[in-house]
């Protein structure tokens, strides 16, 4: 009797500890128990899930006359499958699909195989004619998003900013989409994520300016590491003027070296340009773009449009220049003035985070993919963070970024300070960063007011 009673007591330690480790440590959880099980679990009913799905295909003549011969029924074929390989957030297997199938028919069973396997998730990527891939994720990877591993390799201008649904992160790549509209609400997570993405340019050689019109509040503490600032529309209209004087210089610099001689590599922007000639990048970020929009007489409409008509240029030419833009706001869409429609044209990536109505949703994300921008109005107010992503291929998916505090981030900008830079045309709209000055201990320091950006 005492025996079974530790056991027993054993036991429930150890349900116990598996519980713990479920909540607290997912990965471990997975590599311990889940990945075991749902492996077994897909290897013991392939062929019966895949027949129930419809996703199995008659067998071949060969095959069916051999079932008759041995007085048998040939049996449905189900696609070729790899073994199960194991990831950080579930596993992977390698199909290749029969003839007559197609990577739909198995999107559109993804759900029945969720449920028909126990995981999380199920995704289908298709890989090359007549294959694709199929992932199993083992939890809600977007529960508890952590920063991306120091080991995830990176390039120039390229930030893991967000985890995907299928736990794979979301890499910004300047290089390859230079313009971006973020779409959110208040307390949506837009500031979060864009946080992470001046934090992580911060890190390098990048020039960062910031044009924002609510008098500096949102983008004032990163001021440590901003080559320029606007906080006024017409400090912004100014700052953009500078910003198309610097564009047209840097299209100067790469004719001239475009007919330097016979033996010069021609070129048709900045990376092109041999090293110590390149241009430094700039990346301009334009927060609660509709205040920038904003008009109350014929004089506000003239500046909007003409600061409209920059934008546009920027996003147009801006790419071969190394100039790259980050429109940011509550919501965007034709009442913001002439233009503004072709502004986002040229913004071909998109980050929707929870928005206050279906219109913005749709200026986001609806010409690029209708069941995104459905996608974008169910996200919950109580999962801030959690955005849809997409861009001009069509290509969209569920991403979170990492809870980053605004301390945090305006400390990474002051410790990158030194990395910022010269760009004579912009020190004019160098903002002026207050010094602290050391006080004796005994006397009380005055309370310092810090703008609320969450």
């Amino acid at each position: 009797m005492t025996d079974a009673l530790w056991i027993l007591i054993l036991l429930l330690l150890a349900v116990a500890v598996l519980v713990v480790v479920r909540r607290r440590l997912p990965v471990v959880f997975w590599w311990l128990v889940g990945y075991p099980v749902v492996t077994l679990r897909v290897l013991a009913t392939y062929r019966a899930t895949m027949d129930a799905c419809g996703l199995t295909v008659p067998a071949s003549a060969v095959r069916r006359a051999t079932a008759r011969m041995m007085g048998r029924q040939a049996a449905p074929v189900p696609p070729r499958r790899s073994l199960p390989r194991p990831t950080g957030s579930g596993l992977v297997m390698r199909l290749r699909m029969a003839t007559g199938q197609a990577p739909e028919d198995f999107t559109a069973s993804a759900d029945r195989l969720r449920h028909a396997w126990g995981a999380h998730a199920v995704h289908v990527r298709p890989t090359k004619p007549g294959r694709l891939e199929l992932r199993l994720v083992g939890w809600d990877v977007l529960a508890d998003v952590r920063p991306a591993r120091r080991w995830l390799r990176t390039g120039p201008l390229s930030l893991p900013l967000a985890l995907r649904e299928d736990g794979h992160w979301h890499v910004r790549d300047f290089r390859t989409v230079p313009h971006e509209l973020i779409l959110g609400a208040t307390q949506s997570g837009k500031s979060v994520y864009l946080r992470n993405l001046l934090c992580g340019l911060a890190r390098q050689p990048v020039a960062l300016v910031g044009i924002d019109c609510k008098w500096g509040v949102e983008l004032a503490p990163f001021a440590p590491r901003l080559s320029a600032l606007a906080d006024t529309p017409d400090r912004a209209n100014d700052l953009l003027d500078v910003l198309v004087e610097e564009m047209e210089a840097r299209f100067r610099l790469i004719g001239m070296m475009g007919g330097a001689g016979p033996d010069t590599v021609l070129t048709s922007d900045v990376w092109g340009l041999p090293e110590k000639l390149r241009p430094v990048p700039v990346v301009v970020v334009v927060d609660e773009v509709a205040e920038l929009f904003l008009a109350g007489s014929k004089d506000d409409e003239k500046r909007r449009d003409a600061m409209v008509t920059k934008l546009i240029r920027l996003a147009q030419l801006g790419r071969a220049a190394g100039i790259y833009l980050e429109v940011c706001g509550q919501r965007f869409g034709a009442e913001l003035g002439k233009g503004a429609t072709m502004l986002r044209a040229q913004l071909t990536g998109r980050v929707c985070h929870r928005v206050n109505d279906e219109t913005s949703a749709n200026m986001a994300l609806g010409d690029i993919a209708p069941e995104a921008a459905l996608a974008a109005t169910s996200i919950p107010a109580e999962r801030p963070g959690v955005a849809v992503v997409g861009d001009s291929s069509g290509g969209w998916s569920r991403v979170r970024s990492p809870h980053l505090t605004l301390d945090d981030a305006a400390a990474i900008c002051r410790d990158t300070s030194a990395l910022m830079p010269e760009l004579p045309r912009l020190d004019s709209f160098r903002p002026v960063v207050a010094v602290e000055e050391a006080r004796p201990s005994s006397s009380a320091a005055a309370p310092t007011a810090r703008p609320v950006t969450e």
